[in-house]
């Protein structure tokens, strides 16, 4: 395992639990004789904090681990920028969810004591990179841990759209858009549009369609190296938009092609060693438990 010293810490901001969680992991960090990294724009939160301060691309440089607090938003946004890095990355959830937040504010010294002392579960996840083409120009890229969207965004027609799989033809679409999800997001956005629960470890990607205008049109899970091409009919009258996990969006255009594939990078994600993805979905996503049942 590894020896983490110099430690980054980011946040979300607008929230009076993340900064007041913020400050107890600060000082909680410098008192354990570690180095402390503040993201600038968390920083500016923390006045006298007296540590170093770092632009959120240089975190990952200088940093043998980023801690984030905040929710699973959080989180997907630190994975877009610290993917690269290959810093590993732990979660303290301030959020509703805590899919990939699963430090406890209530038990958050002893848990990061357990994970700076080597005892930890590592995970390794990949990102999705989307980059739209117009007339064969680049116009766009945007990259997603949970999911590349194809929506019509403000608008509430349908759109056309052909699907192509490793170059070979799928079908051709009419719906509110197509969701591209890795293991990471298939309990987000696609689940809430009937796609399959999928265990992180897999290295596939499933593909769901928004609501379909045939019910044959049905979510398709394909290897997670598959290279995806959308090609947004040029009858389209609507502009529709491409969204990565919700927080970056790009505008297209009808006759504009979006090509997905897997990011060379990935994401090393910390978990405490109690980490159970079934536990997680049990208590997420309010699962039954024949325990609760008395045994029934």
């Amino acid at each position: 395992m590894e020896q983490f010293r110099n430690i980054g810490l980011l946040g979300r901001m607008g929230s009076v639990q993340v900064v007041e969680t913020l400050k107890r992991l600060k000082n909680y960090l410098v008192g354990e004789g570690y180095a402390v990294v503040l993201e600038e724009a968390t920083a500016a939160v923390l006045p006298g904090h007296n540590v170093q301060v770092s632009s959120k691309k240089m975190l990952g440089e200088i940093c043998d681990l980023v801690i984030v607090v905040g929710g699973d938003g959080s989180l997907l946004g630190a994975a877009r920028a610290l993917a690269g890095c290959n810093v590993p990355v732990l979660g303290v959830n301030r959020g509703r969810l805590g899919f990939l937040t699963d430090i406890t504010p209530t038990e958050m010294e002893p848990q990061l004591a357990e994970v700076l002392s080597g005892k930890y579960v590592e995970e390794s996840r990949f990102l999705l990179d989307a980059y739209v083409k117009r007339n064969g120009e680049p116009v766009g890229y945007g990259c997603g841990l949970n999911d590349i969207v194809l929506h019509p965004g403000k608008s509430t027609r349908m759109i056309g759209f052909d699907l192509y799989i490793e170059g070979q033809f799928v079908n051709s679409q009419r719906s509110d858009g197509l969701i591209v999800s890795t293991p990471t997001g298939s309990t987000a956005y696609a689940l809430s549009a009937g796609g399959p629960i999928m265990h992180p470890r897999l290295d596939a990607i499933v593909l769901v369609p928004m609501f379909p205008h045939t019910l044959s049109s049905r979510p398709i899970v394909v290897d997670g190296n598959s290279e995806i091409k959308i090609i947004i009919g040029d009858y389209n009258e609507t502009y529709p938009h491409v969204s990565c996990d919700g927080q970056t969006h790009v505008t297209c255009a009808p006759g504009d092609t979006v090509t997905i594939c897997k990011k060379p990078q990935k994401l090393r994600l910390i978990h405490p060693m109690n980490h159970n993805f079934y536990q997680i979905c049990r208590d997420k996503l309010g699962w039954s438990s024949s325990r609760d049942q008395g045994g029934q």
